[in-house]
Formats: structure tokens, C-alpha cells, sequence
């Protein structure tokens, strides 16, 4: 028996010694393939970026997997304690391995097998949840479990608790398409982690087991069972209360899907923008996966003020060019009318507009059959609702000849509707009624700046986003017409000239390099004789600004127009004095802000600040120093930190405000006379292109500048006179009406030492003040009105700035300017020089 234990005994010592090799051996082998836990210390999960507007709403997110990082310290207590009672109820206890949790799991695997009934629970930790979810896959192998215990174990002694359960709380999935329980706080309930109640809690924390087999609509009586006894679970270990538990169960699941993307009205353009340049940044990858907190500088009312100023100037444009007819005609057959309007999207952001048929057609109205709704699954629904368009809701809709012309009045429904036109329609006041509309063929866009920081208020890209990406505010490239001529007498302001030098308005022939004549000529085909720069800046005047641009030169004008950021590299033409060379609407809303910031570089932006995923701000627009502004504390007797601007001066101070005062005199007597209506200073400049191709109009109060350019895609003429005056100035005008509703007529800043002298406004000479024809004229230090008025370009010249031919055609004996080809029509009051106002012509050119 002595010899039989024995050989027992070392039989049974060889086999543990056999089984503990084994082990060894399989623990090391399973060991070389074990991926690096320490990776989790940088642990940074795909988070979405969040684009906020000024206010701090939301704009925008963009993420591949939507999911929003919060540090552990950030989690409510009573959250925490939720998914702990749920997933892991003794997680700051354990070392990593739950071995009674795996004990009674045996156990119960076991009794479900030899019974068939119960379900098989599992005993996963938290911490081997994280070890799964970041580190392996999810196979259900022995391999797989064993290496899941080792790197359970190494986790354990290199993180803290609390960091094991952040990397977990942060990368979970609960389900509509929510990574993380921020993010799912914000998709079910729209809430952030602080705003949720014990309820929401709990059935954030019984999701982790099987988002799809608790999903709140397509299984509501489940989510709410394994919520409330997640609810039981908090209750038996202490986190709240029997009382509490039964109010929180007796709750409804009030889960309400926040909708992902865009969230202000109007502000996918501007938000599309925003994410191009964070592309540009960051690259998409980083976009996407980044979670930067990015503070636009959008003011969301007025994006809307925006949005309604083009979409109202060109809706009032386009009727005025008459009706193009329906978006399509169909067949109506026996069959469910709604089935012809399948095929058709309305765009969101031109709600409340709606696609229809029409049904019936009478002379008095037409009865038409609206778009139905869709369902959560994109189907119709089976709402059929029927309409009304009336003969005074089409009256409008005169037959469109080429743009300029309509057709007869319109009389009769039926001469405009048929039976299967497939129309938009807006609707009425009156219940049932609706207003027959159409998409405008021509486009807009309009920019909205601080003028002090360029930070942009407001953009609007086109008349509907959903209908066209492209942004005509920053990406078409339009000829900014007599926009541009600012620049050029501001050139000349800085060079010497004064607003009242006089310049001659009369017809001037340049000979080209390629044997052309070029003869530039003014919108009312009429010349004007010698006109202060003041004079022909408030008129557009062409000839006047190409003769001022020879005699002053187009490098001085192009490295100004480079410095106020209009273009990159400006080609020295002369035809470019008139706007010829395409720039941005953006870049000129931003050269104009210059002029308004007393000739400081301004800096367009679209982004105030850039966050990372911890909060840090890694970018921000504003680089004004503020040293004094780090303090441990602030005392109310301390002075307030003072912000040192930085920012270059690109022009004269003094300049900056006499081309301001100048453009004020534009709205008051010359081509802007249409924003006079906003009954506030106000400073502008119209601008037209060759054949009306283009409309611009740029203004700016003291603290907000607006630019608006309209035209075609591709440019075509939009018909006589539709000009910036006539065109664009409406649009900023009705924009400026709201957004500056209710706030004071601020003057413009006048720099210290600008001198107000009163000089005739027709010759610039010193005047009294009071007497007619009499304006007070800005000069700067040392600057006075002349006694003697040079007349520039009453002498000939034999070749121009750049080299090529020119000729300057002096008045004849009648006072009208012609040459020896053709006569040219002038305005008899002021082409001729006036016997009233003491001027002779003298040999010298002096007058």
C-alpha cells in the first residue's frame, strides 16, 4: 500500500509538473503574439467634429463613426454607476477576472444545457471588454480568452481604474451609429451627459449587451424591460433610492433622434466652406476622425436675414423676365397622381415650397394635386392633398421673350397652366391657396463682414444649396466691374492726388500691341468734360478712371490692389482699371473692409477658434497680443488688459477715409442712390461688367460691410440697365434694413487732422460753405484745395503708361469731344466748361 501511495503520489506530481509545463509553455506561446497594451496610454478614438456658429448653437458635425471623447472626470456619478450595476458590479474590486462572475456563469451554462430553458449569461469584465474592444478581435476561441486573461491582467497593473473605464465609456457602441456615451446621450436624447435624468441613464447603460435588440422603435416593450432592470440592478447596490427606481420605471422611453449634419437653417453653404478649409488644414482623415470643436464666426440671424434678402431680390428679378414654364409636363392617366411626382426632390431650403401637378384647368384657377409626404422609410404616404392656384396668384407670369421683353398680360389661368404641368407652388395666406413660383436661372451671392476683424457674419453661395453646391461667394470668378475703380482712386489718393484733382472726361483711343484701338467709353455713351476724382467716382465714369489709371500707372494701382488681398498677381492692364480681371466676391468684400478699418490689413475668416478633442486651442484667427490679459486673478480695481492691434497698415489712414467719404457720395448723388432708402451713412460702389453680365454692389456702415454679386453661371447679359445700381444695391439695401434694424445711424470714423474744406463740387476749388454746389471735401494734413485747376489728360500724349499708343482727343469748338472719326452725344450742361464758373482754357492745360 506504502509503495502504491508512493508511486500515486509521484505519478501524480509528474502529471501537475506535465500540466504546469503545459501551461508554461502555452502562456509563453500565446505570449509572443499579444498585441501591445501600452498603446491604450494613447489611446485617441475616432471622435466627430462639431462646427459651432457664433452663438455657440450647433452647425455642423462630420464624423465616420459619431462619437464625442469625455474625460472620466467629466461622466456623472449616478451615469457611471449605471453601466457599473449593468456590466460589472464589483469592477473596482477585481483584479481584471471576475472569477465568482465566471464560477456562476459556468454554473449557469451548465443548468441551460441539461434543461433547455434560461439563457447563457457571460462574465466578461469591464476591463475585458477593453482588452476585446481595442486590442483583439471579437472570436469566440480558446486562443482568443486566453490571451484576453493575460493582457486583462497586464491592463490591471499599468492603468488606474478610472482610466480603464474611461477607454471603455468612451469607445462602446449603443447603437445609432453612436460611439461612446456622449454621443449617445446627444443621438437618443439630445442631451448632453449632465441633462440626463436616472431614466435615460439606465437605458443608456442597457445597451452595451445589444443596441439592435433594444432599439427604441423597433423593439419599445424590450428597451423599456432591460431598462428597468438595469434600474433594479442601481437599486439593490445602492445608487438610488426604492422611490427613485419607481418613478424612473414608470417613465416612458421618451427617445428623440437628434438629426446628424447641417442643423441651422440656410447654413449648409456656409458650413460646407468651413469644412473645406479644416480639410485644407487638417486633411479629411482628420476632419473626420479628429473631434475638433470648431467656433465659426456665423451669426445664424443673419444667415437668415441673408438667405431671405437673395432668395426675395431674385425671385423679384426673375418674375420680372416673365415665366419660363413648368419644370416638366407629364400624362395624367386613371392611375394615382402623386406616382407622376415621384421622381421629384424639393430641395429642404427652399421650404415652404412644394412640387405639384396640375389637375384641372379653368380661366379663374387651376386645381393642382401637392407632392405627399414621405414616411421614416422615404416612401409616400397615402396623404393626398388637392390645391388651388388662382387667376391673381399667375398674374405675374407673362410669357418670357429673351429677358427684357414679356409676353401679353396675363388674363386667363389657362393661358399660362395645362393639364400635367409639373410646377412649384408657395403657399398662400388663405387656406388651400398656393402662389405659382419658379426657380430664378440667375444666380447670387452675398457676403456679410465685420469690417474691424473679417470675420464673416453671414454667406450665402446661390439661391439654393440643396439644388447647387457651388458657392459663388468665394469659388466663381467674376469681373467685378467699376467695383474695382476704389482701387484705383485710392491709388491715386496715395500718390499724390486729392479728391478734388480734376480729371477729363472726354473720349480717349488707346492703339494695342495687336493693332486694335481700344476706346473706352461711359455706360451712358456720353462724356462730361474736366470732373474732380470725387465727381467721377460718384458718376462710374470709365473714360475719366482709364485716363487716371494711365497717368498714375497700373503697377501703383496693381500692387495695391495685391496688398488689399484682390488678387494674388494683378496683370498691369489697363482695361483692368475697369474690373476686366476676375476676382471673388470674398476678396472684394474684404479689400472694401480695409477702407472701413481705416486701412489696416483685414483677414477674412470663417473660423473664430479650433479645439482639439481636450479642449486646447490649437488655432485661433484673432493674433492680437494681449500679454496683460494672463493674470492668477482679476480684482475689480484692476484696469482692463488692453488688445494691441497687430495687423499691417496697408493704406493711409487718411486715404482709407477719403475714399470712404467719397463712396458716401456715391450713395448720396451717383450710382447708388438706391441704398439712400436705408436712411443710415452708408459708403458703396455699383459695379457692372461688359454687356450686363455681371451686377456688384459693395457697401459698408462704420461697423458692417455687404457685397452682393448677381449674374449667370455662365455669363450672358441679363438685359439693358439691370446694372449694380439697378440690381444688386437692392439686395444689400433690404439686407442692411434687418440687420441693422433698431440699432443708431453711427457716423464714419474721421481720422485726427483730416481737414473738412468746403470746395465747388464742380471744379474743386475752395468754396464758401452754404452756397449751392458747395460739399465740405476731405484733405489730409498739408492738403488744400488748388487754386488753379490741372486738368489731367488735357494734354496729348504719344504713348501710354504701358507702352502702347495713345491718343487724347481734345474738345472742339462747340464743347463737345470728338475726334476726327465720329462725334460723340454729350450733356450740354456739363461737357461744355461753364461761363459761371470763371474757368478759361489756357494753352498750358490749365484752367
Amino acid at each position: 500500500m506504502l509503495r502504491f501511495l508512493g508511486w500515486l503520489f509521484a505519478a501524480g506530481f509528474m502529471i501537475v509538473i506535465g500540466v504546469a509545463a503545459a501551461a508554461v509553455y502555452i502562456v509563453m506561446d500565446v505570449s509572443k503574439d499579444l498585441p501591445d497594451y501600452k498603446q491604450l496610454a494613447a489611446y485617441e478614438p475616432p471622435v466627430m467634429t462639431r462646427m459651432h456658429a457664433a452663438d455657440g448653437s450647433l452647425l455642423a458635425e462630420y464624423a465616420e463613426q459619431r462619437r464625442l471623447f469625455v474625460p472620466i472626470e467629466n461622466v456623472p456619478k449616478k451615469l457611471i454607476q449605471a453601466y457599473l450595476a449593468a456590466e460589472d458590479k464589483t469592477f473596482y474590486t477585481h483584479s481584471g477576472l471576475d472569477y465568482r462572475g465566471i464560477f456562476a456563469a459556468a454554473l449557469r451554462y451548465v443548468q441551460v444545457k441539461v434543461t433547455g430553458k434560461g439563457q447563457i449569461v457571460g462574465a466578461s469584465t469591464i476591463t475585458q471588454q477593453v482588452a476585446k474592444n481595442f486590442l483583439l478581435s471579437s472570436e469566440q476561441t480558446l486562443s482568443r480568452k486566453l490571451k484576453e486573461a493575460l493582457i486583462v491582467q497586464r491592463i490591471e497593473a499599468s492603468f488606474s481604474k478610472d482610466q480603464i473605464l474611461e477607454l471603455y465609456l468612451n469607445e462602446i457602441f449603443l447603437g445609432m451609429n453612436s460611439y461612446g456615451i456622449a454621443a449617445a446621450a446627444l443621438n437618443y436624447f439630445g442631451k448632453s451627459l449632465d441633462e440626463l435624468s436616472v431614466d435615460e441613464m439606465a437605458y443608456l447603460a442597457a445597451l452595451p449587451k445589444g443596441p439592435n435588440n433594444y432599439h427604441p422603435f423597433r423593439h419599445p416593450k424590450r428597451a423599456v424591460e432591460r431598462r428597468n432592470w438595469v434600474l433594479l440592478q442601481m437599486f439593490e447596490n445602492g445608487y438610488i433610492s426604492e422611490a427613485e427606481m419607481k418613478d424612473a420605471q414608470a417613465r416612458p422611453l421618451n427617445v428623440n433622434p437628434r438629426p446628424f449634419g447641417a442643423q441651422l437653417f440656410a447654413a449648409e453653404g456656409f458650413a460646407e466652406e468651413v469644412r473645406r478649409e479644416l480639410t485644407s488644414m487638417y486633411g479629411k482623415e482628420g476632419v473626420s476622425k479628429g473631434g475638433y470643436s470648431v467656433r465659426t464666426t456665423i451669426d445664424p440671424k443673419l444667415q437668415i436675414m441673408a438667405r431671405q434678402a437673395v432668395a426675395r431680390g431674385l425671385i423679384g428679378f426673375d418674375r420680372k423676365r416673365g415665366y419660363r414654364g413648368p419644370v416638366k409636363t407629364v400624362q395624367l392617366t386613371g392611375e394615382d397622381w402623386a406616382t407622376t411626382l415621384a421622381d421629384f426632390r424639393v430641395p429642404a431650403d427652399v421650404s415652404p415650397w412644394q412640387i405639384s401637378v396640375v389637375l384641372e384647368v379653368s380661366d379663374s384657377e387651376a386645381k393642382i394635386g401637392l407632392q405627399p409626404p414621405r414616411g421614416p422609410d422615404g416612401k409616400f404616404t397615402d396623404v393626398r392633398e388637392i390645391g388651388v392656384i388662382p387667376l391673381n396668384f399667375v398674374t405675374w407670369a407673362r410669357a418670357y421673350v429673351d429677358g427684357s421683353k414679356l409676353g401679353p398680360e396675363i388674363k386667363k389661368v389657362s393661358s399660362v397652366l395645362n393639364v400635367g404641368d409639373v410646377v412649384y407652388v408657395a403657399p398662400g395666406k388663405e387656406k388651400g391657396q398656393y402662389h405659382l413660383v419658379q426657380t430664378p436661372d440667375v444666380e447670387a451671392a452675398l457676403v456679410a463682414m465685420d469690417p474691424h476683424s473679417g470675420r464673416v457674419l453671414a454667406m450665402v453661395g446661390g439661391f439654393s444649396y440643396g439644388s447647387s453646391q457651388f458657392n459663388r461667394a468665394t469659388q466663381a470668378m467674376r469681373q467685378p466691374g467699376s467695383s474695382f475703380k476704389p482701387i484705383v482712386y485710392a491709388a491715386a489718393l496715395d500718390n499724390g492726388y486729392t479728391p478734388a484733382s480734376v480729371v477729363l472726361d472726354a473720349p480717349v483711343e488707346f492703339h494695342l500691341s495687336n493693332g486694335k484701338v481700344w476706346r473706352p467709353k461711359n455706360y451712358t455713351e456720353k462724356f462730361y468734360g474736366p470732373s474732380t476724382l470725387r465727381r467721377g467716382i460718384e458718376q462710374s465714369r470709365n473714360a475719366m478712371t482709364v485716363r487716371l489709371a494711365d497717368d498714375l500707372g497700373m503697377t501703383r494701382i496693381a500692387d495695391l490692389a495685391q496688398r488689399l488681398g484682390i488678387y494674388d498677381q494683378m496683370p498691369r492692364h489697363l482695361a483692368n482699371a475697369l474690373g476686366s480681371a476676375e476676382t471673388s466676391l470674398l476678396r472684394m468684400v474684404t479689400a472694401y473692409s480695409i477702407f472701413d478699418n481705416g486701412g489696416r490689413k483685414v483677414e477674412a475668416t470663417l473660423i473664430d477658434r479650433i479645439q482639439d478633442r481636450r479642449g486646447r486651442t490649437i488655432w485661433k484667427h484673432d493674433k492680437r497680443d494681449c500679454t496683460a490679459c494672463v493674470q492668477a486673478e482679476y480684482t475689480p480695481d484692476m484696469p482692463e488688459p488692453e488688445l494691441l492691434d497687430v495687423s499691417e497698415q496697408v493704406m493711409n489712414p487718411y486715404t482709407a477715409y477719403q475714399i470712404t467719404s467719397m463712396l458716401e457720395g456715391v450713395v448720396e448723388r451717383g450710382t447708388g442712390h438706391k441704398m439712400k432708402a436705408l436712411g443710415k451713412p452708408v459708403a458703396g460702389k455699383t459695379g457692372t461688367s461688359n454687356d450686363e453680365r455681371d451686377a456688384w454692389f459693395i457697401g459698408y456702415t462704420p461697423d458692417l460691410a455687404v457685397g452682393v454679386y448677381v449674374g449667370y453661371d455662365n455669363p450672358k447679359p441679363m438685359g439693358k440697365r439691370r446694372t449694380g445700381g439697378e440690381l444688386a444695391a437692392p439686395f444689400v439695401e433690404d439686407f442692411m434694413k434687418m440687420a441693422l434694424r433698431n440699432k443708431p445711424a453711427a457716423p464714419f470714423r474721421v481720422p485726427r487732422a483730416i481737414e473738412l474744406i468746403p470746395i465747388n463740387a464742380v471744379d474743386g476749388r475752395r468754396a464758401v460753405f452754404g452756397e449751392q454746389g458747395t460739399i465740405l471735401e476731405a484733405f489730409k494734413p498739408g492738403d488744400e484745395p488748388p487754386d488753379s485747376t490741372s486738368v489731367i489728360g488735357a494734354t496729348k500724349k504719344t504713348a501710354s503708361a504701358e507702352g502702347s499708343g495713345v491718343v487724347l482727343v481734345s474738345p472742339s469748338q462747340d464743347g463737345a469731344y470728338a475726334n476726327s472719326d465720329s462725334s460723340f452725344p454729350v450733356d450740354s450742361s456739363i461737357g461744355t466748361v461753364p461761363e459761371s464758373t470763371g474757368l478759361t482754357e489756357g494753352g498750358d492745360g490749365l484752367y
